[in-house]
């Protein structure tokens, strides 16, 4: 499917990337803390909410 040297190149590529956010998000770590206080509550509901459109969805299957 992929040729030897794509699958090297996009290795290479994730792991690059993978090091550039982590250097990018400690440096903002500040700023999250200022601006992003509470963040964790809206994916929380985001989350039970997905939830309850599958229960939905499967309850309402039979």
């Amino acid at each position: 499917m992929f040729s030897q040297g794509q699958l090297i190149f996009g290795v290479c590529f994730f792991i690059a990337f993978v090091i550039v956010m982590i250097f990018a998000y400690r440096r903002d770590l500040k700023l999250h803390k200022v601006f992003y206080k509470g963040n964790y509550k809206v994916l929380l509901v985001f989350l039970l909410f997905i939830a309850l459109l599958f229960v939905i969805k499967i309850f309402l299957k039979r």
